[in-house]
Formats: C-alpha cells, sequence, structure tokens
C-alpha cells in the first residue's frame, strides 16, 4: 500500500510538471512589464508567471514568519509557563 501511494505521488507529480511544460512551450510570446521609473522589462509569458508564483510564495512566507517563530518558542518553553485559567469565576461559599 506504501508503494502504490509513492507511485500515485510520483504520477501526479509527473502529469503537474507535464502540464506546466505545454503550457510554457505553447505560450513562448514575450511580454512586457512597464514598472516604475520608466523600467520596462521584456521576457516570455512563463518566466512573467513563475515570477509571479515565486514572488507570491515567498510573500506569504515572511507572512507566516512572525507566528512561526512564536509558535517555535512556545514549543521550546514545553508549556512550563503556562497561565492559570482565570475566565470562569470561583464558585461563592
Amino acid at each position: 500500500m506504501k508503494n502504490l501511494t509513492r507511485y500515485l505521488g510520483l504520477a501526479i507529480k509527473l502529469l503537474v510538471f507535464l502540464l506546466v511544460l505545454g503550457f510554457a512551450l505553447k505560450n513562448g510570446h514575450s511580454v512586457v512589464f512597464y514598472s516604475y521609473l520608466g523600467y520596462i522589462w521584456q521576457a516570455p509569458l512563463i518566466v512573467m508567471l513563475g515570477l509571479a508564483f515565486v514572488l507570491g510564495a515567498a510573500t506569504g512566507l515572511l507572512a507566516l514568519l512572525p507566528t512561526l517563530i512564536r509558535l517555535r518558542r512556545e514549543a521550546g518553553r514545553g508549556g512550563r509557563t503556562a497561565e492559570p485559567d482565570t475566565t470562569t469565576a470561583p464558585p461563592a461559599a
């Protein structure tokens, strides 16, 4: 069963790679990127899309970084600094 899952995962990865490769070969046209200060960059469409994907993934990771650092710090403490539950009032005597 473990080998079947591994082969299925490899087949899916190969299929995605072939789809992206076919997309890249079909869309080899150059596109122009106009930036600020008159900067112009011309590259194939697949390069622009790949760059947009990488920049989006990097932005997402940078946005997640403070949370990851906080969680790692809390896990390193091992829960030793757990605060008592103060959300409920003690029963009246």
